[in-house]
């Protein structure tokens, strides 16, 4: 088990799951495998797409991080999707003169080496997730070509609705309640369903 830094200092891990359906035991273990850590913070539930300094954990993680510390992460993903948020992250922590091991990559992201690795890899995420998208939109885009309907089925009858706030002289948020329907798709719905 390593140990890193002086004495005083700290070995910090940061966990994160996207989802309130994983769990970050796998990640726990990892670390500990190889790590004796002193503090952990964990993010359950919390995208990687949600930039770092917004995420309650990592926040912590950033206040309580002193001189000498080690963040470990077992992937670069822990810390992010968005590369300048990661790499903004990291030199945040390097500023404080804490060093960021990332399990995964095998490699310290204080070193040039490891910088110049976390860079790429994190482009290469960014690439991927935009390239997802793409696939993504591509598909939609042949659904709607093929006729198929996307989307909930729309349970509103808009004139149904702007005739009866025509009828009794309603405002929209009467409407809205006599409908049991949010104030925005009575709006919609009086500007769809012209009386």
């Amino acid at each position: 088990m390593s140990q890193i830094g002086c004495p005083m200092s700290a070995v910090i891990a940061y966990l994160r799951v996207s989802t309130d359906d994983q769990t970050c035991e796998n990640q726990r273990r990892q670390i500990e495998e190889r790590f004796k850590v002193g503090k952990w913070f964990t993010e359950e539930g919390v995208s990687g797409s949600v930039l770092a300094a917004s995420r309650p954990a990592m926040s912590a993680l950033l206040a309580y991080a002193r001189e000498g510390d080690t963040v470990v992460v077992v992937a670069i993903d822990r810390l992010g999707r968005n590369t300048i948020d990661v790499l903004g992250t990291v030199e945040a922590l390097q500023a404080k003169g804490v060093s960021v091991v990332s399990l995964r990559e095998g490699f310290d992201l204080s070193t040039a080496c490891g910088k110049l690795m976390l860079t790429m890899m994190a482009a290469f995420s960014q690439l991927e997730r935009e390239n997802m998208k793409a696939r993504q939109l591509a598909g939609l885009e042949r659904a709607r070509a093929e006729g198929k309907a996307l989307g909930r089925t729309k349970t509103i009858d808009d004139a149904e609705v702007a005739q009866w706030r025509s009828t009794n002289s309603a405002s929209i948020a009467q409407t809205a309640a006599h409908f049991g329907i949010s104030v925005a798709s009575v709006k919609r719905a009086c500007a769809a369903g012209v009386v």
